[in-house]
This record gives C-alpha cells, sequence and structure tokens, in this order.
C-alpha cells in the first residue's frame, strides 16, 4: 500500500504542477520522503539507458529518444531536464502503474554528475554513458576529479560503460574493466598538437599525476594522450569518428556511416558518436541510425533561431561557470566565418545558487573572437563589467567593444548597429531575459 499511495501522490502532484507550471522535481522530492526507497520497489524496464557528464547530456538522451521512438520502441525518458533524484522519480513514477510497473520498453534517464550515486543506489543502468569531465560549476562542483569521485560512486558492475576514451579522466572508469566500449575521434584538419586553450587540463595524468604526452587534441584536454609514466592512454575505439569535416557539416562514423550535421561543431560530433554507440549496442541498425540522426534538430533549446528588427540571430546555450561550453560556442561562431555582432550575457551566474563568483571567465577562450567576421561585441548583463575587465586582456580592439549592463537599452543599440547576423551566447539563467525581446523563428 505504501507504494501505492506514494506513486498515486506523485501522479497528482505532477498533473497539478502542469497545471499551474511549476517544476518537475516536486513530485519526487515528496515521493521520497513517503517511501525513501521508492525507487528500489518499482519494477522497471529490462533495458535502462542513462547518460551522465559534465556538457552533452541532454542533447545526447534527446537524440537516443529520437532514433529508438522511430524504431517503434516505448521509451520514457527525463525530456524537461529535470535530471537531478528527484526529477528522475518524478519521471518514473509518473510514468509506473499504480501497482508500481513502468510502462515501457526502454527508461533513458539524463542523470546529473554529482546526484548520479543517488539515483542508481537501487537499480543499475544496463548501459551507461560518460561524456566528459570538464570545469564545471565551482561554486557546486569544484574541481572534475571531484565530479570522477562522485560518478565512480554509481558505477555498478552490472552495467555496461560507454565510455569517451577521448578524455583522460573519464577513460579512467575503464580501468580494470571488461564490460567497456569506447568511442571517440581520429586525428582530423582540425586537430592541433599543442593545447590552444587558455588553461591546460591535461598536463598531468589522472591516474598517477605525472606529466602526460599528446599526439594530438581536438580541444583542451580531449584527444589522444599518453602518460609514459604509468601507461594510461586512449584506448583503441569501437565507434571511431573517422572523419569530420565541420565545414561542409558530414563526419564518418567507423568510415562507412555517413551523417550530415545540422550544427556544424565538435560538441555535437561526440554527442552523435555517443548516441550512435548506444543505439547500436541495443540493437538498432547503423545505416538506420545515420539516417534518423542526420540534420537532427536539438528540440532542448539549446540553439535557437530569431530575428532582432531586421538582423537573423542564433543563440547558444552555453553554460555559466563552464569555460569549455563557451569556447565551443565561440569557435562555432568564427567557423562561420561571415560578418556578425555578438552578444555575450552574464546577469544571473546560476539559476540555482546566489553567487556572483566569476572567476571562470578567466577561463573562456575570449580571444577568438579577435576575428575579422566579428565587427562588433556586446557585453551586456550585471556582470557586463567584470566581462568588460576580463576583455581588457586580450588583443581585441575597445572600439568593437560595447558595455551595456541593461539589457532593453542593450537591445536598441544593437538594433541601430543593423547587423546582418547576431549569435547570442549565454545560459539559461539568463536565455529568457533577452529571447524575451526578440522573435523566436
Amino acid at each position: 500500500m505504501r507504494v501505492f499511495f506514494t506513486i498515486l501522490a506523485c501522479k497528482i502532484l505532477h498533473f497539478i504542477g502542469h497545471l499551474i507550471g511549476r517544476g518537475s522535481s516536486i513530485p519526487g522530492e515528496i515521493a521520497l520522503k513517503l517511501c525513501p526507497d521508492i525507487l528500489g520497489r518499482v519494477k522497471l524496464p529490462e533495458m535502462i539507458i542513462a547518460v551522465t557528464g559534465s556538457n552533452g547530456k541532454t542533447s545526447t538522451v534527446e537524440m537516443i529518444a529520437h532514433i529508438l521512438q522511430k524504431e517503434g520502441k516505448s521509451v520514457i525518458w527525463n525530456k524537461e531536464g529535470s535530471n537531478q533524484i528527484a526529477g528522475v522519480t518524478t519521471v518514473i513514477l509518473n510514468n509506473s502503474t499504480l501497482g508500481g510497473r513502468v510502462k515501457a520498453d526502454i527508461l533513458l534517464l539524463e542523470s546529473d554528475e554529482r546526484y548520479s550515486k543517488f539515483t542508481f543506489k537501487y537499480f543499475a543502468p544496463t548501459h551507461y554513458v560518460i561524456t566528459n569531465l570538464y570545469r564545471d560549476q565551482l561554486t557546486r562542483n569544484g574541481h572534475p576529479e571531484w565530479v570522477y569521485e562522485a560518478i565512480r560512486e554509481s558505477i555498478s558492475d552490472k552495467s555496461a560503460l560507454i565510455l569517451n576514451a577521448d578524455d583522460p579522466l573519464v577513460s579512467l572508469y575503464g580501468k580494470d574493466k571488461s564490460n567497456v566500449v569506447w568511442f571517440g575521434m581520429d586525428k582530423q584538419s582540425f586537430s592541433t598538437a599543442e593545447n590552444t586553450s587558455v588553461y591546460d587540463d591535461g598536463v598531468f595524468c589522472p591516474n598517477c599525476k605525472k606529466r602526460m604526452k599528446y599526439d594530438y587534441r581536438h580541444y583542451n584536454h580531449i584527444g589522444s594522450y599518453l602518460c609514459p609514466t604509468c601507461g594510461h592512454k586512449k584506448q583503441s575505439t569501437d565507434y571511431t569518428v573517422t572523419e569530420a569535416d565541420l565545414d561542409n557539416g558530414v563526419i564518418s562514423v567507423n568510415g562507412k556511416y555517413k551523417i550530415t550535421l545540422s550544427f556544424k561543431s565538435i560538441y555535437n560530433v561526440y554527442n552523435i558518436l555517443a548516441c550512435f554507440s548506444v543505439c547500436d549496442l541495443v540493437g538498432t541498425a547503423p545505416e538506420q541510425i545515420a539516417e534518423d540522426i542526420s540534420d537532427y534538430v536539438l528540440k532542448n533549446g539549446r540553439i535557437v533561431q530569431y530575428s532582432l528588427a531586421s538582423s537573423d540571430g542564433t543563440f547558444l546555450v552555453s553554460k555559466h561557470e563552464n569555460s569549455i561550453s563557451y569556447n565551443q560556442s565561440i569557435r562555432y561562431i568564427i567557423s562561420q566565418n561571415k560578418p556578425c555582432g555578438v552578444i555575450i550575457i552574464v546577469d544571473s551566474v546560476s539559476r540555482r545558487y546566489s553567487t556572483g563568483e566569476v572567476s571562470w571567465l578567466w577561463d573562456i577562450d575570449f580571444e577568438l573572437l579577435n576575428s575579422d567576421c566579428v565587427e562588433r561585441i556586446y557585453l551586456l548583463g550585471a556582470h557586463a563589467d567584470d566581462l568588460e575587465t576580463r576583455f581588457s586582456y586580450t588583443d581585441i580592439p575597445s572600439e568593437k567593444i560595447s558595455v551595456i549592463p541593461e539589457i532593453d537599452e542593450a537591445v536598441d543599440i544593437i538594433i541601430s548597429k543593423r547587423h546582418r547576423k547576431l549569435y547570442t551566447v549565454t545560459c539559461f539563467s539568463d536565455k529568457a531575459k533577452f529571447l524575451s525581446k526578440v522573435t523566436i523563428k
């Protein structure tokens, strides 16, 4: 009876929350108070796919769901993005019968890195994807190696691990394990011999802390590495991007499966490769995966096309306190090589935490914006002055930079400049503050 009433309460609270537009985690919070081990009492599908890591979780999960649903599978997934244990509990119980059986072929979960050890305390994923580990939300996550330990506690011998072989920290999860599938990317034209970012988290081996060597890097510490001291190295990959032509938006997986990109970024390539790996492992034909994912446009709001007066705009959601997320957005803008205005907004650092900690701004490769295609840079929000200080340490001419803390005022000024193309880079916490001023396409 306890399970019955807990599931019933969760369903009622979720229905009420949907009516009033409240978040999806509160029903799960209440359910966990009513029955703390409720996730161990429900009957889950035989196949459980989980995705965690610093970046790419939401996009990877959405693409996996898209492909498996096209195959006719019944898939339950946390499409609302509530990925901590309370949100996961809401998803599971809201899709359960009152008797406690989840009604689906596949349970697909995006899991917050820090909370994965709590989410998977009572059950283990059959397939567990770990995308990457980066500097992320200093006030919450500290150092990536701290996050590594948090995820490590969530890993069960019952799970098949699908790991990013190009990330030296993620690849440690596969050490001394046999049930591991590796994905990664071969050397490409954009790969570099040396680190090109303002910091380097690949200097030291995460296993023995001695200096590490790289054959090449795709970005930051992601690439082909070897520790001469302990032998920690990039593993041979089962799923490999053998060719990545970002200019033309085409990649090749395992030398034979061509996929066209709707968004031409390295980030998107890794997310697609993780998705491809999982879907192939659970039985979808690789030819079908390539067809279904080609030109797929994400619906999770990470990329939004808009117009502002006569300007066409692209909104790129980039996590505050996550420099690599910002770097990939900036690299994408520059790769388009077309005259544009670039808008960067830092108004609220976090949606969850009251913090004005902005040291992460110094980790971002803003120097890349010193490009002929960037006509003007607009720094907006409460932390516009902090951004201005950071930009003063680049070689970008000050006359190309406008500092306008008030977003409403900034929009009027940007309209007057009549840029043909605009790019806006900011986080979910500041997303609506800008998009409410423009026309969404």
